[in-house]
């Protein structure tokens, strides 16, 4: 079932090519398979409350095929072909998977990170075209609804938007008390609004429709991570099922309880972990709408485990942190491993896990761009701790430089090929595929990295990352793995700051432990012994009550960089008693981050004498 080394690894491969391997089709053919192999096991668990008595809602595998029949069958009904999309911004729910899944066999489902601004969630329905939005009806503590509204407003082709209700979720009193304290959505839109539940019970169990003949695109996922705005990449059934089928062959069975406090709209809960139980039969568990960020999650995230008797944990460094910092109060014995990706795990963090829980975790890697997996550290073989891995079966990557494939050790870019690579079609936008992939094969991934000589990958640097001071090189991660080595230090981010003598300097930012009263200068002081390039020693430490995040948990530095920009240029423009100020900055799709400058009565060559020395654009706002 599972692999301990590259050697595991290939006989695996040696078995047959992919294309050989007899796997359903498609996604609805995949959901019959597991649906008729184990119609009464339990497929999804949710609850809408941390707290490990809170009423939970289980989906058996038979039901699942029902209700995502039935949701298929009403975006047919709404005018959903296979060239169509229905898109949804929602948080965690089972309505969430009912869309996701019947939206993939309707047509093409584009899950939307809810956390994203109005105009952006206009910008990803702009740029699919969505005739179909799912979301929620307005409920308390949170604006999804509202910036829905907007952002429908600036969508053209949006037809219908249908509203899902989480009030169901609650038991009275509580329940009592949404209907009064429900914000208002105001304004109107050019849209059908529908209730999705009422609208679903209408739908018949058996498809009104014939299924897919074949592999297509059947989900639009947007890149969420730390480059900024958000680009739209394509998904093939195909890829999707090679997916699941790894988690089938590697990693599960229908005996497994999974859990997933991850968001619905990003390829590692979506592929990783949903398409794995989807192939295998194992039960996957949704704690609260928002996951890892859902209040109580933390605290009660052991009793969680015990409450469900999970086996396999799914997570990332971020949130291994946060965990750490709390008791093991509960009985985790039932858990067998514990995958982490997003981003590389610091050793020490590695160590403490292991610790207080008794189990490895297992790292891997994969990205959105490839449907998602890549490689992992063999579950059952040796794990080298800060290594990404083993390619899975069926996944060549390469270490590319200057055009030629690496030695062992070089460092380079890693590129990859496998069934999740739509080659020359990644994303939706052509021109954002040119000279995205390695011989026309080979996705160029944008990350630096080597191979050892054991089969091994290792993740050394992000190319688009690197802070480049006066022409010379400065890897972020050498920064940031020096900060988390403080013991005060719970999370650090590293970026370039504008600098007019070169270009940029590296600057940091942290978030720091409970508690902890270390000082931004303590701090500089401690990078000067510990990061050992001279060039690479952080110029200013700013720490933060909390850093901005994705929602799976990567430090968000985009934010990070819009800070910078503001502090340099406002403290350049104050030096030369310019009264002109940053008041924001902004992604701009041709010039990347721009500052929007506040004249306040500066003229335009005062502004330019100051910020013309700096290589970052600005326009001025106001006269």
């Amino acid at each position: 079932m599972s692999f301990a080394s590259k050697a595991d690894r290939d006989a695996i491969e040696q078995e047959m090519s992919w294309e050989a391997r007899d796997v359903p089709a498609t996604i609805y053919g995949q959901l019959s398979k597991t649906a008729a192999a184990f119609p009464e096991r339990p497929a999804v668990s949710y609850q809408l409350l941390s707290d490990p008595g809170a009423k939970a809602e289980t989906v058996s595998w038979s039901q699942l095929k029902d209700k995502v029949t039935q949701a298929a069958n009403l975006f047919r009904g709404l005018g959903i072909g296979e060239n169509d999309v229905v898109a949804y911004v929602l948080p965690n729910c089972n309505e969430t998977i009912y869309t996701l899944l019947g939206g993939m066999v309707a047509g093409i489902a584009n899950p939307i990170n809810p956390l994203l601004e109005p105009e952006q969630i206009g910008a990803i329905l702009r740029e699919t075209n969505a005739k179909v939005v799912v979301t929620l009806k307005s409920f308390p503590k949170t604006d999804i609804a509202q910036k829905v509204a907007e952002a429908c407003r600036h969508a053209p082709h949006v037809t219908t938007v249908l509203e899902i209700d989480l009030n169901r979720y609650l038991t009275p009193p509580k329940s009592w008390l949404v209907p009064l304290l429900r914000p208002k959505t105001e304004g109107k839109v050019h849209v059908d609004i529908l209730n999705f539940n009422r609208e679903l019970a209408k739908q018949n169990k058996t498809l009104d429709f014939a299924d897919s003949a074949g592999d297509r695109v059947a989900a639009y996922f947007h890149t969420g991570g730390t480059t900024g705005m958000p680009k739209v990449a394509q998904h093939l059934y195909s890829g999707m099922i090679y997916n699941g089928w790894l988690g089938s062959r590697l990693l599960f069975d229908e005996k497994d309880n999974i859990m997933c406090p991850l968001p619905l709209f990003h390829v590692f809960a979506c592929h990783v972990i949903l398409m794995a139980s989807l192939c295998s039969g194992a039960h996957v568990v949704f704690p609260t709408p928002a996951g890892y960020r859902g209040e109580g999650v933390f605290d009660n995230f052991w009793k969680l485990i015990e409450r469900w008797k999970i086996s396999f944990i799914i997570t990332v460094p971020t949130a291994i942190s946060a965990l750490m910092q709390r008791p093991v109060d509960a009985d985790v014995s039932t858990v067998k491993t514990s995958f982490s990706g997003s981003a590389p795990l610091p050793l020490e963090l590695f160590r403490r896990f292991e610790e207080a829980t008794g189990v490895t975790i297992v790292e891997g890697y994969g990205l959105t761009e490839a449907t998602c997996l890549v490689s992992c550290n063999p579950p059952s073989g040796q794990k080298k701790v800060g290594s990404i891995g083993v390619p899975f079966p069926h996944t060549d990557v390469r270490i590319i430089k200057n055009g030629a494939e690496c030695a062992v050790d070089e460092i380079g870019e890693i590129c990859v090929a496998n069934p999740g690579v739509y080659a020359g079609k990644t994303y939706t936008e052509a021109d954002k595929n040119v000279d995205l992939f390695h011989q026309g094969t080979h996705l160029r991934t944008g990350d630096l990295g080597r191979m050892d000589a054991d089969g091994y990958l290792w993740i050394t640097g992000r190319a688009k990352d690197l802070i480049i001071r006066g022409g010379h090189n400065i890897d972020p991660a050498e920064i940031e793995e020096a900060l988390l080595g403080h013991q005060d230090v719970a999370f650090a981010g590293a970026i370039g700051q504008p600098d007019a003598h070169s270009g940029e300097v590296p600057c940091a930012y942290v978030e720091l432990v409970k508690g902890a009263t270390v000082t931004a200068e303590e701090l500089v002081a401690y990078c000067k012994v510990h990061v050992h390039e001279r060039a690479a020693q952080p110029k200013h430490v700013d720490i933060l009550d909390e850093l901005p995040k994705t929602a799976v948990g990567k430090v968000f530095k985009p934010a990070l960089r819009k800070s910078a920009i503001t502090r340099i240029y406002n403290q350049a423009l104050e030096a030369a008693d310019v009264p002109a100020r940053v008041v924001d900055v902004v992604e701009d799709k041709k010039r990347g981050l721009v500052a929007q400058v506040a004249a306040n009565g500066a003229d335009a060559d005062q502004i330019t004498a100051v910020l013309g020395a700096f290589t970052r654009p600005w326009d001025v706002t106001g006269a």
